[in-house]
């Protein structure tokens, strides 16, 4: 396989034959790369000696005695063993990025809540230093539960990178291109992208256009994967082939770098000689990947009424109850609206989960007023919420012919548990106090007589 040297120095794999630049296609495929060849042992993970003088080691996902389908792990052959990309770990603080459980005293939770975009500060933030938590869920102690962040980044990582035992990363760009540089390949993201770092996997963030803003949601739990489609059938919603997982990278640099661990909510560093970006050559399906969203094909009603919001779900990752969710990603992006004598935007409701939303860019139908691109809001569980009045009496009187939604793109981190404020979303960012008054000016209309107001 040939190979060529990145601008940022690292080796990488060349390009497979029918698939984008740098990158292998499907979701949950068993990969291999190398950027060197004749650096992947054929045949036997393991051998007494490998090429180049690499090492051989196992990166797990799951544990060993997972059921085979759920298994995931990835031999890696680096230059150095990770044993030696750690030293003495120092505790560090960082304060702004907040894991489960994490409740403030003094913080109401319980509330519809919306925030406009948070801007991004005239200072040096890192991927890292720029990461601003919004909410939190659950408890990271017995991996179950969640935390929604806002990045916010201005600067690249230089000999500096980072892993979390914690959590995989759901990445969801709005503002901003960053480039990822991780121990399995590159990968190049930007806004109506989305990208998965699993837990473990070592990585250095760069700033290709910045400044950069967006969405993450910090999965403590089972791992994302796309949900079951049922009646729909094996067609549609998020295809397994556009996802895209890169291709062997590497580089081998003796420079003094540090590496930041995040571990149990804790912040640790530890320095090293050389970079940590080392491995020549992988198999496996324990893997980082991106997916444009541009490629989600919605499904719903062609006759009346609409299914639930679920309908519209890219990626869940489950819980141990059947059916629901630890976390569902849901996008409402651009679609036709056609259904007959129905109300289309979404109706208003209750739910047991709780619901954090971002938008991408454009007008979303429910709330064209207020929630802007960068915005976010939060409706916590059993609390009710649904179009404000003019999103209301628009739907309500619109005549129902068929209608393209377009520039709009918004998604939902959904959670089984309450997301409780930090103080940062309550105190600092923008939050809208007058929210609650998009519903205060919704009407009486019944007045006991029949027939439809």
């Amino acid at each position: 396989m040939t190979r060529y040297a990145m601008p940022d120095g690292m080796v990488r794999a060349a390009a497979t034959t029918g698939t984008h630049e740098g990158y292998m296609p499907g979701f949950g495929n068993d990969f291999e790369s190398e950027a060197l060849p004749g650096a992947l042992p054929q045949g036997q993970n393991s051998p007494q000696k490998c090429n180049y003088g690499l090492y051989a080691e196992q990166l797990s996902g799951t544990a060993f005695t997972a059921p085979r389908g759920q298994n995931e792990r990835t031999w890696c052959y680096r230059i150095r063993p990770s044993v030696h990309h750690t030293g003495r770990f120092a505790p560090i603080e960082i304060p702004y990025w907040k894991t489960a459980p994490h409740i403030n005293d003094g913080i109401v939770s319980l509330g519809q809540y919306r925030w406009d975009p948070i801007p991004v500060p005239d200072q040096d933030l890192t991927w890292i230093t720029g990461m601003r938590t919004i909410t939190t869920a659950g408890d990271v102690n017995i991996q179950v539960g969640m935390a929604s962040h806002v990045y916010l980044v201005t600067q690249s990582m230089v000999d500096e990178y980072f892993f979390s035992a914690d959590s995989e990363l759901l990445v969801v760009p709005q503002e901003g291109r960053l480039r990822f540089c991780t121990e399995l390949g590159i990968i190049d993201l930007e806004p109506r992208e989305i990208a998965i770092l699993p837990r473990g996997l070592v990585y250095r963030v760069e700033v290709l256009e910045g400044p950069a803003r967006g969405f993450v949601c910090e999965n403590y739990g089972q791992k994302f994967d796309l949900p079951s489609r049922g009646p729909i059938g094996a067609n549609c919603l998020a295809n397994p082939r556009d996802f895209k997982c890169p291709v062997a990278a590497f580089e081998d640099r003796e420079t003094r770098s540090r590496v930041v661990i995040k571990w149990c909510g804790q912040f640790h560093e530890t320095w090293i000689g050389h970079s940590p970006l080392d491995v020549v050559a992988w198999h496996g399906n324990y893997c980082p990947y991106k997916y444009d969203l541009r490629t989600y094909s919605p499904v719903g009603a062609i006759l009346f009424d609409h299914p639930d919001p679920s309908i519209f779900t890219v990626l869940t990752a489950p819980s141990g109850q059947e059916g629901t969710a630890n976390i569902d990603f849901v996008l409402f992006r651009e679609r036709w609206m056609v259904a007959e004598h129905s109300f289309r935007p979404p109706w208003y409701h209750k739910n047991i989960m709780s619901e954090l939303m971002g938008n991408i860019y454009g007008i979303y139908d429910a709330k064209p007023q207020g929630f802007v691109p960068g915005g976010i809001s939060l409706h916590n569980c059993m609390l009710p919420h649904g179009p404000d009045r003019d999103a209301f009496e628009g739907a309500s009187n619109a005549e129902l012919r068929p209608e393209k939604l377009d520039n709009t793109m918004s998604f939902m981190f959904e959670t089984r548990f309450p997301q409780h404020l930090t103080e940062f979303a309550a105190r600092e960012a923008p939050m809208q106090p007058e929210y609650m008054e998009v519903w205060q000016r919704l009407e009486k209309k019944f007045d006991g007589t029949p027939g439809v107001k």
